[in-house]
């Protein structure tokens, strides 16, 4: 059996996968282009991809009779792999569900106090040297503590986001998403999502990614919520309008933004990259060195099932 693992990945979860099949460790940490693409598909019997690895129709039907069986996708989001054109071919997809879920949460709520309490403008004012000291109204901001949340989408990053600032910062919650859940804590749903957008204080996205949330967020969203309001968004970074976004943060119809994920990653538009008001980080979601154990691990549970003939444990 042969396993391509398409990134470098942590030594635990190399190791694993080892143990199970001859592995290809690709050393290189761009995604995968069109000829490996179509390579691994034809010459591998599992391949472990992750975000960026664009399995796209076109590349499934370049490869109509693919050796691989099965893509063990490393992360929760798989909206860089056609799902149907796979099954179609006859090649399983998994994925890595809860691993991520409070490292993601955790980043979440980072931008958040990192974008209303103004906190990377502080710092590359005092690295720059040009902090005079502190006085009264020094780079005053957004006091978080009693706010209104609202949260796009309330699966279980949403929830694990909702807990963290219900019970850390006593906000009260409001939210849309497409599925009610069952929560353990108080909070408001809405219909819309302007509605949404135009009672909250931090509007924090975290949707799955794919063609049904691509542009969820924008111009008719940012117009609608309050000047003094902060966006945050850890989902995917097609799911906002970058270009409403940018918009909106230059004409102060919002007061700033908090982004680790971007429209055309690993690009940033200069203009967001300019501005004092926005909080970046470079996809840090999950980077923590045992998340990434567990997402591995994960994966490699999915492999090891696929490869006894066993049901999937993580199937999408």
């Amino acid at each position: 059996m042969r396993l391509l693992i398409t990134r470098p990945l942590p030594e635990r979860v190399v190791e694993a996968a080892s143990a199970l099949a001859e592995v290809e460790l690709r050393t290189r940490t761009q995604p995968l282009d069109s000829s490996e693409l179509r390579r691994a598909l034809r010459e591998f019997d599992v391949v472990l991809p992750t975000l960026g690895d664009r399995f796209s129709a076109e590349v499934f039907a370049d490869i109509p009779a693919p050796r691989a069986g099965l893509l063990a996708n490393f992360g929760v989001g798989y909206n860089h792999i056609d799902v149907g054109a796979a099954r179609a071919a006859g090649v399983a997809v998994t994925n890595t569900p809860g691993a991520v879920t409070d490292a993601t949460a955790d980043i979440a709520v980072l931008l958040m106090l990192m974008s209303c309490r103004r906190a990377g403008e502080g710092e590359r004012l005092l690295r720059a040297g040009g902090w005079g000291g502190w006085h009264p109204t020094q780079m005053l901001g957004l006091h978080v503590t009693g706010k209104r949340l609202g949260i796009v989408g309330m699966g279980n990053i949403g929830q694990a986001i909702a807990r963290r600032c219900h019970h850390g910062f006593g906000m009260p919650i409001s939210y849309v998403t497409r599925t009610p859940p069952v929560l353990d804590i108080p909070a408001q749903a809405f219909d819309s999502l302007t509605g949404l957008a135009g009672a909250v204080d931090v509007l924090v996205c975290c949707v799955p990614g794919g063609t049904a949330t691509r542009h969820l967020i924008g111009a008719e969203v940012f117009a609608a919520m309050r000047p003094h309001a902060h966006f945050v968004n850890i989902s995917r970074g097609d799911v906002v309008d970058e270009a409403a976004l940018i918009a909106a943060l230059r004409a102060g119809r919002i007061a700033g933004a908090g982004l680790d994920v971007y429209e055309f990653e690993p690009e940033v538009p200069e203009a967001l990259r300019v501005m004092e008001n926005v909080a970046l980080l470079p996809h840090l979601g999950t980077a923590a060195l045992e998340v990434r154990e567990a997402m591995g691990l994960m994966a490699v549970d999915n492999i090891r099932a696929h490869l006894a003939g066993k049901a999937l444990p993580n199937p999408v």
